[in-house]
């Protein structure tokens, strides 16, 4: 119902902006404030562009100094793993953080990876062209994906509590042409981020930095992210997260109170207060198709345009992204659904105070200098906070805003590369290259090999007395530097295989790492800019966005419909992509400006997420006939059958009062448990889509221009909700972070002294804390 949902109102959006076509300018007649003359969108010749000034010495070892900072958080972590949680070498661990994380952190890291430098620069840029609608468009458009995932979330821990990837599900009920289908558009996902987020970082970091090239900013980034991923997994990650997610906030509000309230008197700023900003802005021609040729209006059909594409690519790049996957897996159930709906809550605030600020500071100084400040092709690398900064702080502002792009490709650098690592240990290497049991059936016992009901005699993990020997055996050889053997017949192989799979997951995260090096040099050699890449992004995978969403929530969806789904959908996409840039001035052969235009990524966006979703659904009704109640709990059984034998999901469930049968709670049993949970992610995605999409934006359509008043009350709700979050976001995440682990010091004050400790390998403590609810 939720995605149904969805597809009609981006349908009723579409719509609308075929009435609201750019070029129809004179449909409003003259703009009556245009009182300085000046159109900042099309004089577009002169450019003073932006001077490097910050010495190369100096920015890198800043870089190079967080990056130390990130690698000792990270080191931090993995000594509360270690010596508090005891599971700090444990594969899952590597890339769930435990599977315990609070609603503070998981928001934290949610906004921290959601905070692309992309989300920095191209939420201005779009500010700088179509004015105030822009940054909403862009916050609220890139939103409701992360509220909508909360959905997701509580279905997958549901559905598949076992779970490490979302591929994991796809091939259990699916089987394996259509898991390695969408291996294959999981990995576009991950190059597209990836090329997004660094082709913008470096073009800030060169454009701002004397003597720093291409291949050098590359370097850097890779070195920081893949060292501090490399040393604390996903849970660094986290740690990271939160100190990258309270310094954005800080530096952001830092621009805010520059721009709007010039502190200190600062004679180049212009600005200094909402009404001063008013008045700049009143007297520039808008982009045609704003309401009376205003930058001070929501009826922009340009901001609209922009709207349904940053809607329908964002779907893509956060439901085939691994990484939220992963924030999902690490969260426990309730808690991730709060933790999702918080988090893009908060994140909400970034982009829409970033670009009300930045990008409508460079309208002003434009209006200010008489001529435009950046070239078309230099504000569609995102260099308009960049300019904007210099302009108003000089060397200062530099500063801020390289703070600004580190914090943003660190956090969602790393996320991305501890994403495709977990793709390539769980999805290619464990299934393909080297399983421990090769074609072992769904309902078999991956230690025995026999059927898990019938044949099966292995004992439970906490309950060998033989790993408890081996982990006491760990624990002492571990620090005398000499590798622990286990001797336990029934699970010693088994964690011998996942400790060889926890030493290749620090190569592949090293080779990761690495390969973004050459992917962004050929994307720049090519000459993609940050504009085209993002807008790019739901043209090639929003064919799979509703086949994904069904697979975890629609029993009845079957291989045929997931292929059939992803494949027609991107082929439709990228062709009307393609015969939408066809019809523009030089064809295809002016190809990165034509397939760049609006218009184009528009239909391929639509086409794409449309026609992907509408052939999954009617080839899964032709060709599934599965309709009983025993078909669907059998269907999920598939699911719950994802686990790992030394680390089974039963664990963190095991207080649930359960009336079946069997070492684990029915399916029945579950979705009980979790319906108020599924009621909230349902209620309050659909509740605030509609809210975002449609009332908020209709009602700021309704005003036309903004009074002088009006726009100083948006302004001020705009930093009222910024102040608000990083409250939130600061105060929360630390508290409960150190909340939990005293309550698990305290827990393992108490164990000290059992006879029977519930240890896997010495290093992971089974035995959930008794006091500490699964939700």
């Amino acid at each position: 119902m939720c995605l149904r949902l969805v597809s009609s109102v981006l349908l009723g959006v579409t719509v609308v902006s075929i009435f609201f076509t750019p070029g129809g300018a004179e449909l409003y007649g003259s703009n009556p404030f245009a009182e300085c003359n000046i159109n900042t969108t099309f004089n577009g010749t002169i450019s003073q562009g932006i001077v490097p000034t910050v010495e190369l010495g100096k920015a890198v070892g800043l870089i190079l100094g967080f990056g130390l900072f990130a690698v000792l958080v990270a080191m931090a972590f993995n000594l509360v793993r270690k010596y508090v949680y005891h599971d700090a070498d444990n594969l899952d661990t590597a890339f769930d953080a435990g599977g315990k994380v609070s609603i503070g952190l998981t928001a934290t890291t949610i906004v921290s990876q959601w905070t692309w430098s992309t989300t920095l620069l191209q939420s201005a840029t779009v500010a700088s062209k179509y004015g105030i609608s822009g940054p909403f468009w862009y916050a609220a458009g890139a939103t409701i994906q992360i509220i909508l995932f909360a959905i997701l979330s509580i279905e997958l821990k549901t559905k598949a509590p076992g779970a490490k990837t979302f591929l994991q599900v796809i091939k259990a009920r699916f089987g394996k042409a259509t898991h390695i289908t969408y291996c294959v558009f999981a990995c576009f996902t991950n190059l597209v981020v990836t090329a997004s987020l660094l082709l913008s970082g470096t073009a800030v970091l060169t454009s701002l930095v004397q003597g720093l090239n291409m291949e050098m900013a590359c370097m850097i980034m890779a070195l920081i992210v893949g060292g501090y991923t490399l040393i604390g997994g996903l849970g660094a990650t986290f740690y990271v997260s939160y100190f990258n997610t309270t310094l954005i906030f800080s530096l952001v509000l830092i621009l805010v109170v520059e721009v709007y309230y010039n502190p200190y008197g600062n004679e180049k700023n212009p600005i200094g207060s909402p009404s001063k900003m008013y008045e700049w802005l009143s007297c520039i021609n808008g982009p045609p198709g704003n309401a009376e040729g205003s930058y001070l209006t929501f009826f922009s059909s340009g901001g609209l345009m922009f709207g349904v594409i940053n809607i329908v690519g964002n779907f893509g790049t956060v439901f085939c992204d691994q990484a939220y996957w992963q924030s999902s897996i690490a969260a426990k159930p309730l808690q991730g659904v709060w933790g999702f709906i918080s988090g893009g809550l908060t994140w909400f605030a970034i982009p829409l105070t970033m670009a009300t600020t930045m990008g409508l500071a460079y309208l002003a100084l434009a209006a200010e200098s008489g001529h435009t400040l950046l070239s078309p092709i230099e504000v569609d690398k995102g260099l308009v906070p960049p300019l904007v900064a210099q302009k108003l702080l000089g060397t200062s502002g530099e500063y801020v805003i390289l703070l600004l792009i580190l914090m943003a490709v660190m956090s969602t650098g790393s996320a991305e590369v501890i994403a495709v690592a977990s793709l390539i240990i769980y999805d290619i290497y464990k299934m393909y290259i080297n399983p421990f049991r090769k074609d072992l059936p769904d309902d078999h016992c991956m230690l025995c090999g026999k059927h898990r009901v019938n044949e099966c005699t292995c004992i439970p993990v906490n309950l060998c007395k033989m790993c408890h020997e081996d982990a006491e055996a760990a624990r002492s050889k571990h620090e005398l530097g000499v590798k622990p053997y286990n001797k336990c017949p029934v699970h010693g192989m088994y964690r011998e295989y996942l400790a060889q799979l926890l030493n290749y997951k620090n190569w592949c995260i090293l080779w990761v790492s690495a390969i973004t090096i050459p992917w962004i040099l050929f994307c720049d050699g090519v000459q993609l800019n940050l504009s085209w890449v993002f807008l790019f992004t739901g043209v090639l995978i929003g064919s799979v966005v509703i086949p994904i969403s069904l697979a975890i929530t629609w029993s009845r969806m079957n291989a045929a419909g997931m292929i059939s789904g992803a494949i027609v959908g991107c082929v439709l996409g990228i062709t009307s992509w393609l015969v939408t840039a066809s019809y523009h001035e030089g064809g295809l052969g002016n190809f990165i400006v034509n397939t760049g235009k609006e218009d184009s990524m528009l239909v391929g966006n639509c086409v794409s997420i449309s026609s992907g979703g509408i052939t999954c659904i009617i080839v899964a009704f032709l060709t599934n006939r599965r309709v009983t109640k025993a078909d669907i709990i059998a269907e999920w059984e598939k699911t719950r059958n994802i686990d790992n034998p030394l680390n089974p999901w039963i664990h963190l469930y095991k207080h649930i009062p359960r009336r079946s049968k069997g070492d684990r709670p029915s399916h029945d049993e579950f979705l009980k448990m979790f319906r108020p949970a599924k009621i909230t992610a349902y209620s309050t995605g659909v509740i605030l889509t509609v809210v975002l999409v449609i009332i908020w934006p209709g009602i700021m359509a309704a005003l036309r221009v903004l009074s002088k008043e009006l726009f100083a009350g948006w302004t001020y709700l705009s930093q009222g909700w910024s102040l608000i979050a990083a409250t939130f976001i600061i105060v929360v995440p630390l508290v409960q972070e150190v909340k939990g682990i005293w309550a698990q010091h305290k827990a393992n004050k108490r164990d000290a002294n059992a006879t029977n400790g519930n240890v896997e390998n010495g290093l992971r403590a089974i035995r959930p804390n008794e006091n500490e609810s699964v939700f």
